[in-house]
């Protein structure tokens, strides 16, 4: 109360639940901020804020006042009827004061229930419903119904500001990803393997241990685009990156490195071992437009076959030449005859 005695505006409240909702570290913090707000202003019974999930059916509670997990467990529960008001506020984009409503117990309840719009490229977007109610009777004044559809204000500024973050931060990780895999495949691109090349090679040096270096190539992968077309061709792509990814280890790393080559880059001496047991799986993989897939391998390793990328690679795609050579389906070591 002032000192005059007169009741305190409600609205008063408002420029600490503003800065409380601007310093606030996420969502959950923010709404809390805002029932606080409602509860220091206007002592309702209860509150609660429900936001719409796009990825989740209905509406979904995210932070209450006054309420027991019993009471919350029953709130959540009863917005799946499209006649509840937290419901029909979002719906309809109506806010509803003054609404009266008996209580499971028998009680008569007075509720007031706001949506929780933004406007988004011109175009309003709801996010969910915010409402709170008292023991009847209870009449809300201008200033009262001001105050709460200023708080539902901040709830839905809150709501968009935690939408807009989570859709900044999925970007980001999909530009992150996309920075380092192949988009058709999925596995690591040619930039990441050269990066991972050199850190393994270094690491390699540093502990006196060996490393493989395996380089495909989809046997005769041009005639089946010129025969069955980009499609296909892209098909036997997947595939073969598929095979590729569930045969290595987990230290070991897969990539496409253009066009139809591939590369295994594995801590190690079992490089051979791993390129057969690729051909192997993608042989055994059904047929693409009528034509069975195969891949040949050459494989290199440090630091007999090379002390750094450059001389690496150029000994594993020497080794590739050699199984080609040999016909469809094999693979070959450095200075090794190529075996199926």
């Amino acid at each position: 109360m002032p000192d005059d005695g007169s009741p305190l505006d409600p609205r008063a409240c408002l420029p600490a639940a503003i800065a409380a909702v601007a310093a606030a570290d996420d969502l959950d913090s923010a709404l809390e901020a805002v029932l606080a707000a409602a509860d220091e202003a206007l002592h309702p019974a209860m509150a609660a804020a429900f936001i719409s999930d796009p990825d989740r059916a209905g509406l979904q509670l995210v932070v209450s006042l006054g309420m027991d997990d019993e009471a919350t467990e029953r709130l959540a529960a009863e917005v799946a009827d499209p006649s509840h008001p937290f419901t029909a506020a979002a719906m309809g984009r109506i806010a509803t004061f003054d609404r009266e409503a008996t209580t499971s117990s028998g009680g008569s309840f007075v509720g007031a229930y706001l949506p929780l719009v933004v406007s988004s490229g011109g175009v309003d977007v709801t996010l969910g419903s915010f409402g709170m109610g008292w023991p009847a009777p209870r009449v809300l004044d201008e200033a009262e119904r001001d105050t709460i559809s200023a708080l539902a204000a901040l709830a839905a500024i809150s709501m968009d500001r935690a939408r807009l973050a989570s859709t900044a931060a999925e970007r980001s990780e999909w530009f992150e990803r996309m920075a380092h895999t192949d988009p058709l495949t999925g596995i690591a691109n040619e930039r990441t393997v050269a990066r991972i090349l050199e850190l393994e090679i270094a690491r390699a040096a540093r502990q006196g241990s060996e490393l493989s270096l395996a380089l495909f190539d989809v046997d005769d992968f041009q005639s089946t685009n010129r025969d069955s077309g980009p499609e296909a061709g892209d098909d036997v792509l997947r595939r073969v990156a598929s095979v590729l990814a569930e045969s290595v280890r987990l230290v070991d790393t897969v990539g496409r490195i253009g066009g139809d080559e591939f590369v295994l880059v594995a801590p190690g001496s079992a490089g051979a071992t791993v390129a057969r047991r690729v051909i192997d799986g993608i042989a055994a993989l059904p047929a693409v437009a009528g034509k069975q897939m195969s891949v040949s391998a050459g494989v290199a390793r440090f630091p007999v076959d090379g002390s750094d990328a450059d001389s690496l690679i150029a000994a594993a795609t020497a080794a590739l030449v050699l199984a080609q050579g040999a016909g469809p389906g094999f693979v070959a070591e450095t200075g090794v005859t190529a075996e199926s």
